[in-house]
């Protein structure tokens, strides 16, 4: 079969629908970001359930999820958000692989659950790394497809074509135990670097009071609508590193959540680091939801983020069993 012969052919693009693995590491020295799944999680349980390695690429859909067909048969699985998708116009069932025939169609409706989809396929999407990642950056116009988001008439190669002996994919995997509820808000974090510079009255409001997004956030960040923050007293800021998760804290006492494509350096108060193991729940929130924020020390975020890890690690040996390969 030609390489032109296996892949996906996206019909419609949807809303934000880009080519996107675990991140691009060592750069930001350089000023280049990070950027990758805004749900890592949903995408390396993905590409687990199709038996690839955690760190391949998929593609994350946005609330409104894209239209493709298949020009050959492949194996998938579609994690994170319940956008309603559905194989055929038949609904299809998520966190599990599917074999999809050639000439099947995908599509997505509404927003039942959480923001973005992921769609994983068995060997992953052929398309070339740019400085050891295949994440689109697109701001920058570098990475994943070209650079930017898919859109109709994009042709994306499978890197190979499912062609394993196992057929049968009669079951299922028990995630309850490692992927959050979507619709628990609660967001954990420890104290960021300029905690202590926040009046009394202000680091109580940000742990009694609740927060909604705006219509400004995106992949970059969110900024969060609620009672205004106050510093003790003004200060002059020096740029410092910020992370996926960090929230700064602007002038007006507005609070935004820095995501995946976030800079590397900024200059507003840090006034908390949003946990690893709720990276998740943030990535899957909608604009005009409520959230609040909970405290935690560092020794209870590093356990969350070591039992996550935990079951991740059994969820891969079961299925290096089931696939009889490593993964």
């Amino acid at each position: 079969m030609k390489k032109q012969d296996m892949g996906i052919k996206v019909l419609k693009g949807g809303l934000l629908s880009t080519i996107q693995d675990t991140g691009r590491f060592g750069y930001r020295k350089d000023g280049i970001i990070v950027s990758g799944a805004m749900d890592s999680l949903a995408l390396r349980t993905g590409n687990l359930l199709v038996g690839n390695p955690q760190d391949e690429a998929g593609i994350e859909c946005t609330l409104t999820g894209p239209t493709m067909r298949f020009e050959a048969e492949q194996l998938i699985a579609l994690t994170g958000a319940d956008l309603s998708a559905v194989l055929d116009k038949m609904p299809l069932q998520m966190w599990r692989p599917v074999l999809v025939k050639k000439g099947s169609v995908l599509s997505f409706g509404a927003a039942k659950s959480g923001c973005r989809t992921y769609l994983t396929v068995s060997g992953g999407f052929s398309v070339p790394k740019v400085l050891g990642s295949r994440s689109t950056y697109l701001r920058a116009e570098f990475g994943g497809w070209n650079g930017r988001a898919l859109q109709a008439g994009d042709y994306i190669p499978f890197r190979e074509r499912y062609h394993e002996t196992l057929q049968d994919f009669n079951w299922s995997c028990d995630l309850s135990t490692l992927y959050p509820d979507l619709n628990d808000h609660v967001i954990r974090v420890i104290e960021g670097p300029e905690f202590e510079l926040f009046s009394i009255n202000g680091k109580q409001a940000f742990f009694e009071k609740e927060f909604q997004l705006s219509n400004e956030s995106d992949r970059m960040g969110y900024r969060l609508k609620g009672e205004a923050l106050k510093l003790e007293r003004p200060r002059e800021m020096i740029s410092s590193a910020v992370t996926f998760g960090t929230v700064q804290v602007t002038s007006n006492g507005d609070p935004i959540v820095l995501t995946a494509d976030h800079q590397t350096t900024g200059g507003y108060p840090r006034i908390v680091q949003v946990i690893t193991a709720d990276f998740s729940k943030l990535a899957q929130l909608q604009s005009g939801q409520k959230i609040r924020f909970e405290l935690l020390t560092l020794a209870q975020a590093h356990a969350a983020l070591l039992y996550r890890e935990q079951q991740l690690k059994q969820l891969q040996q079961t299925l290096t069993f089931k696939y009889n390969h490593d993964i």
